[in-house]
């Protein structure tokens, strides 16, 4: 048996040992839920994610929203490592992203579906779209696809059958145009200040509630809630499998967040998950 004196100390040395590592354990349970940067769209991504701020809080995730009003920032942000995710985008168009500009960005949790519309402040009816008329789309090759195939649905142009399969459809897929629409591509921000110029206009819903237009009240066309369009929260291919990144997607796929989405927007915006 050890002499008191050394029982003593051993105990003393061991509750030390003890306390560092508990403090060791505290100090990495705390850096794995860390503060994280999260890029969003201006308008209603803004409003979700200050809900999904609050839900994340609640498992000590501290999220910081971060807002962008032009689609090809976001990613180069979190490319560069300036976000830690980022919530804006469809899976076509973070593919189209990945392909043209090199990143390595993944998809990690589905958020909302936001059915696309096109407006106008010239006629309340498609019906009453006149030929020739000026027809505004995005510039952007994944928004712009989803811009002509509503087109196309509402039988306004026939595409090359093609492009249509590839989801890769421009201006120079159109194969009919009966009422000789002229198609004028433009970056997805200037759609709502360029209504007073065009007939119809493509917008997305952050743009377009931004301009004080809803999806119900205001479209001439509307896409169907239902379509291959659901929006992404997104990250770099090395943090897909860290424990933050699934308690970010939990915190998004929380009751409250998906109930605010359905009251708030009508509609408008649908959850994915």
């Amino acid at each position: 048996m050890l002499p008191v004196r050394r029982r003593a100390a051993l105990i003393a040395a061991l509750s030390l040992a003890s306390m560092a590592l508990f403090t060791t354990s505290g100090t990495l349970h705390a850096q794995d839920r860390k503060a994280l940067k999260i890029g969003v769209s201006v308008g209603s991504g803004e409003q979700i994610w200050e809900v999904v701020k609050k839900a994340a809080a609640r498992d000590g995730l501290a999220v910081e929203v971060v807002v962008f009003n032009d689609y090809q920032l976001p990613n180069a942000a979190l490319a560069a490592g300036d976000l830690d995710a980022n919530a804006f985008q469809h899976q076509p168009f973070l593919d189209n992203q990945n392909k043209s500009r090199g990143f390595d960005i993944v998809p990690v949790g589905l958020t909302i579906t936001a059915p696309l519309g096109f407006y106008s402040r010239k006629i309340k009816s498609i019906d009453a779209l006149p030929d020739g008329a000026s027809v505004g789309i995005q510039n952007d090759p994944s928004n712009g696809n989803r811009a002509l195939l509503l087109l196309q649905e509402a039988k306004l142009i026939t595409l090359k059958p093609e492009a249509v399969k590839n989801n890769n459809a421009t201006p120079l897929d159109v194969v009919s145009n009966p009422k000789k629409l002229k198609l004028v591509p433009l970056d997805a921000a200037q759609l709502p200040r360029s209504l007073d110029d065009l007939t119809i206009a493509s917008i997305n819903n952050d743009y377009a509630e931004k301009a004080g237009l809803t999806l119900a009240r205001d479209a001439v066309i509307k896409e169907s809630p239902k379509g291959p369009y659901a929006n992404i929260i997104a990250v770099r291919r090395a943090d897909k499998d860290k424990p933050w990144a699934q308690q970010l997607v939990k915190a998004y796929h929380s009751p409250e967040v998906k109930n605010f989405i359905e009251t708030k927007f009508s509609g408008a915006l649908v959850p994915a998950f």
